[in-house]
């Protein structure tokens, strides 16, 4: 959606005859949001878009939201989520509010029907598994650790690929923008005569993979399209089949982005979370914290400030890295921490991984400006030791008892013990330019080998945990 493209066959001019092969016309479709003044693009149907032979309620979506005068620190565990459904019935919301739905899904059937939200964009983020999502604008092909940002109204089915042995099952985070705004790059990344990404912004349009072919499907039969709005997933038969497109143009289309494409920014001093921003709707925000060299200043402190963000509730998913150093914190995890209380490091962090010059753990950051509320599927994931995981280890003598994360929001259980430092590996490569092995969660316990960064004066080379 950031910028113009084009895809398949189009007239001269919009509003012009564009015929079919059998000589009648194609029906042309302007398709966008905000009365025409906000991003659309403009479709070419080989059927008339308006043609629907059926339609009935299938079920509500109203999201229940519990705990709702309950403000503390949580710690949702998503990893022991069973599969179950496709790749929409199997989405369980776990956090929300007016302008966010915070959904995990571990899909366990194929999708038999095209989906279209009509109330929100949507934004994937693929944890585990591949294949392709057919959308009315095109193929996108998606693996591990893409986003896939599908706006409002588009139509689409996800086929994912049959794991290999080995493999996890397919799952995938998502983040819904039930207000209706946008899922859109900052504006501050973009320039504002062209919209083109500037020079400064952490990623640019060749990172971004629009829709290819296949687009054209030119099928007659019953199709069954769900619909998303007004709480309620209404089902509609269609005639010919939904993906009829043979052209198509403007700025309002889904894409991929692969989260090994950000470029992260890094400081002599230890960077603020909005370094970090991907995406930004109305009231929240999408960050991406990845592995990067971390602050170069001789004395710097590289784990978190401690902070009151007064304004925002902040959910971390954990994607990958050396998470077995924070006890209870593992692949899939939630921490969710609200704008009322500080959070920064754990106790024994700051001194623990002083001279560290890398982090190679990955997580998606969803920040809020209004108070999230957990569901009962959260709940029943919760961990309960996690909000006092911070009362213990803060005598620097204490800190080979501590934890050794450097991180602010995951911790281990009250009374258990860490390793001092928290190193990726064991303590880190001592040499600079070394090959670290990780047990990353993306690779399923496999090792993975990352070059460590360069150390910086007298600073040896050495991981640590930095999460937010």
């Amino acid at each position: 959606m950031p910028y113009y493209t084009k895809l398949g066959k189009l007239p001269s001019k919009r509003h012009i005859q564009f015929r079919r092969p059998d000589g009648k016309l194609y029906a042309e479709e302007v398709f966008g949001t905000e009365g025409f003044v906000g991003p659309t693009s403009t479709l070419y149907h080989i059927n008339p878009p308006t043609q629907v032979i059926g339609w009935k309620q299938l079920y509500s979506t109203k999201v229940e939201y519990v705990e709702r005068d309950t403000m503390r620190m949580r710690h949702v565990k998503s990893a022991p989520l069973p599969p179950k459904g496709d790749a929409v019935t199997g989405r369980v919301v776990l956090f929300g509010n007016n302008d966010v739905e915070i959904s995990v899904c571990v899909p366990a059937e194929p999708m038999k029907y095209h989906f279209k939200n009509a109330s929100a964009d949507e934004c994937f983020f693929i944890h585990f598994g591949s294949g392709t999502v057919f959308t009315m604008f095109g193929a996108l092909k998606f693996g591990p650790r893409d986003y896939i940002v599908i706006p409002k109204g588009t139509i689409y089915q996800f086929v994912f690929d049959e794991p290999k042995d080995g493999e996890p099952d397919p799952r995938f985070l998502l983040m819904e923008s039930v207000n209706g705004s946008h899922i859109l790059p900052p504006p501050r990344y973009l320039s504002k005569k062209t919209a083109q990404f500037l020079e400064h912004a952490p990623y640019c349009e060749r990172d971004l993979r629009t829709p290819e072919m296949p687009m054209t499907f030119d099928k007659k039969g019953k199709y069954e399209v769900r619909i998303k709005s007004r709480d309620l997933v209404h089902s509609y038969q269609y005639s010919y089949h939904p993906l009829d497109i043979v052209g198509w143009d403007g700025c309002y289309y889904p894409y991929c982005f692969n989260i090994d494409d950000f470029s992260p920014i890094v400081g002599k001093h230890h960077m603020p979370p909005p370094t970090h921003q991907t995406f930004e709707a109305h009231n929240f925000v999408i960050c991406s914290f990845c592995p990067r060299p971390l602050d170069f200043h001789p004395q710097a402190i590289v784990v978190p400030y401690n902070h009151s963000n007064l304004d925002s509730d902040e959910v971390l998913y954990y994607v990958e890295g050396n998470y077995k150093a924070r006890k209870g914190i593992e692949v899939g995890s939630l921490s969710l921490h609200p704008q009322g209380i500080p959070h920064g490091p754990h106790p024994g962090t700051p001194e623990a991984t002083i001279g560290a010059t890398h982090t190679n753990e990955l997580a998606v950051m969803c920040d809020t400006f209004a108070p999230l509320y957990p569901t009962q599927a959260a709940l029943e994931l919760d961990d309960l030791h996690y909000p006092r995981s911070w009362e213990h280890g803060w005598d620097p003598t204490d800190a080979a008892t501590s934890n050794g994360h450097a991180n602010g929001n995951g911790a281990p259980m009250k009374g258990t013990k860490g390793t001092k430092g928290s190193t990726s590996a064991k303590a880190g490569a001592k040499k600079s330019g070394r090959l670290v092995e990780t047990k990353s969660a993306g690779t399923a316990g496999k090792p993975k080998k990352t070059s460590a960064a360069r150390a910086t004066g007298a600073r040896g080379s050495k991981a640590a945990n930095t999460w937010d």
